[in-house]
């Protein structure tokens, strides 16, 4: 790629000159910087850095960022740590979801209106990757990912714990009456073994695996463990490179194109990654005014083996992808998948990177003759109760529940299933389909990660494991099982989810795509003059949570904001002073 080298930094335009302003830009920042720190040649690098107490997985990120700023000062930029809002998955109420369009419109707002030529993007947890690439996206100055890296696998009795995967599997366990609850609380202890996020390929692997293979990381950096010293090593590396990004002038519109995004869904696909990267990756493509849409992800993933032997679709967990030989070794075998045009932060496209990379152990990383399964991208489904698109992940679920017919257990709101589920008179078979309704972006709000249900305990005393499941909800990519997701519209935004009544008969099949229930049109309509309708669910009166519920768009184009769709770019147009 021939480079061009950029004339003019964007910081210039707050340090340059000899007014007042300059001078007040000037000296507020010298503070012991060197006395060339701000000239026009030094580019003014912006370290987005996540790193909370509050966020568990980024605690470390803090230690990250030196060495991305000792990369930056090496490069001849100019580093600055600037803290930007960080959603913790497993700590913030009601849902990190409701959050990710405000922490990506914050970020948004701090990037465009600092005196900066590019940025770092520190990120591990869950929607802490997406929301830095939303607010990259919108502001379209250099950027390029850090991902904060998996935990070391945890140990309880012997056993590898997968944190999340062995959460929902042990929580059943003693509803089961297999183990007690002191041996659940026993294995607590255990699970979380080093900094980090989960050590599963769940949604904070998957959007490291998604900014790899859109271009926005070093290549090979995803599932670099956070204990590793590589990971900081490659941070340095990355500091040093954004410097070099800012003089090229290479911008996250020229690295996330279309056949970018393509290649990301590919990779989902390949590492048997989570469902709500369909949610993140619809909302980072609409900041760029890419044409991405819910089919794509059916068509590109179609065909794609899942080569990725790990939790929860396999056996294995992330510290030993890495150690197999990593991301660039399963993509290297799956190369003919991958469009071989888009570069990556390096000026470099993917592709170039995969012609050497050897697989070191082939039950974590499967060979392409003998994968985990062979066609298991996200599989899209339409009918009468998802008319705008539902998914599901078939490497997650049962193989016989893939085509099923069963009756319908109804539930209202997450309230109303936690009240009900283990009710011994509930009227529930292994065949009946649970059905959530009430939980997406607007219904509950923020679309919580609870689709993947709990099965009534009478089922799991008898040896049940698992059932069809729907809801206008997510789950945790941690999480398995025949779930349906993302029901669009959501009942509350008038969907046909909220027309289902217990005992309506419920048909999937996975393969043809379709998912719907058998009740006539003229039914329908009947039932939609009293419906389970928006004025069920609660209207929140103030702050963030009234400006979602008003503006928030349906899971099939990625749950943001109506009125952030498409980017801004960087241009500030009046001075502070």
């Amino acid at each position: 790629m021939e480079k061009v080298i950029v004339s003019q930094l964007r910081s210039a335009e707050w340090y340059e000159g000899s007014d007042r302003n300059a001078y007040i830009h000037r000296a507020w920042m010298r503070r012991g910087l060197p006395d060339d720190a701000l000239d026009s040649t030094k580019p003014q690098i912006a370290i987005a850095n996540t790193a909370s107490d509050l966020t568990p997985c980024n605690m470390h990120l803090n230690e990250v960022a030196d060495s991305v700023k000792q990369g930056v000062w090496a490069a001849g930029g100019v580093p600055y740590n600037l803290p930007v809002v960080s959603l913790g998955e497993t700590q913030v109420k009601p849902t990190a979801m409701l959050w990710r369009n405000m922490a990506a419109m914050a970020m948004e707002e701090m990037f465009r209106a600092n005196p900066i030529d590019g940025i770092v993007l520190l990120g591990g947890c869950d929607k802490t990757i997406p929301a830095l690439l939303m607010a990259a996206a919108s502001v379209n100055l250099p950027a390029i990912v850090v991902p904060g890296g998996p935990m070391l696998t945890g140990h309880f009795r012997g056993e590898a714990l997968g944190c999340g995967t062995d959460v929902w599997r042990l929580s059943e366990e003693v509803r089961a009456g297999t183990i007690t609850n002191d041996q659940f609380q026993q294995s607590e202890q255990s699970t979380i073994r080093s900094k980090g996020h989960c050590n599963t390929m769940g949604t904070a692997s998957t959007m490291a695996v998604v900014a790899e293979a859109l271009g926005m990381s070093i290549p090979g950096f995803a599932g670099t463990p956070a204990p590793d010293a590589r990971l900081l090593k490659m941070s340095h590396q990355t500091g040093g490179l954004i410097v070099e990004m800012v003089e090229q002038g290479r911008r996250p519109s020229d690295i996330m194109t279309k056949a970018a995004f393509l290649n990301a869904i590919v990779a989902v696909a390949a590492v048997g990654g989570s469902t709500n990267s369909v949610v993140h990756l619809l909302a980072i493509a609409g900041r760029l005014g890419v044409d991405l849409t819910l089919d794509d992800f059916d068509s590109a993933g179609a065909g794609v083996p899942v080569l990725a032997n790990l939790q929860p679709s396999g056996a294995f967990l992330m510290d030993d992808l890495h150690r197999a030989g990593g991301v660039l070794a399963l993509l290297s075998r799956i190369e003919d998948l991958l469009n071989p045009e888009p570069i990556t932060v390096t000026g470099v496209p993917l592709v170039d990177y995969l012609g050497d990379q050897p697989v070191y152990d082939d039950t974590v990383i499967l060979p392409r003759a003998a994968p985990l399964m062979d066609d298991a991208g996200i599989a899209v489904l339409r009918g009468n109760l998802a008319p705008q698109g539902a998914i599901i992940k078939p490497a997650a679920a049962t193989k016989k529940l893939l085509q099923h017919v069963g009756p319908a257990v109804v539930f209202d709101s997450i309230e109303d299933m936690r009240a009900r589920i283990d009710d011994p008179d509930l009227a529930v078979t292994a065949d009946s389909v649970l059905v959530l309704r009430g939980c997406g972006p607007r219904g509950y709000p923020g679309m919580p990660e609870v689709g993947n249900m709990p099965l009534p305990r009478k089922l799991l005393e008898a040896g049940v494991r698992d059932m069809v499941r729907i809801s206008d909800a997510r789950m945790s990519g941690t999480a398995y099982g025949t779930v349906i997701l993302h029901v669009a519209p959501e009942a509350a935004a008038g969907g046909p989810l909220g027309l289902v009544r217990t005992g309506d008969i419920i048909t999937l099949d996975v393969e043809n795509r379709s998912l719907n229930m058998d009740v006539s049109a003229e039914e329908l309509r009947a039932r939609s003059q009293s419906p389970a309708s928006e004025a069920a669910y609660a209207q929140p009166v103030r702050g963030w949570e009234r400006l979602y519920v008003d503006h928030v768009m349906q899971a099939d184009t990625g749950a943001d904001l109506d009125f952030l769709v498409g980017s801004s770019g960087d241009k500030v147009s009046r001075e502070s002073h």
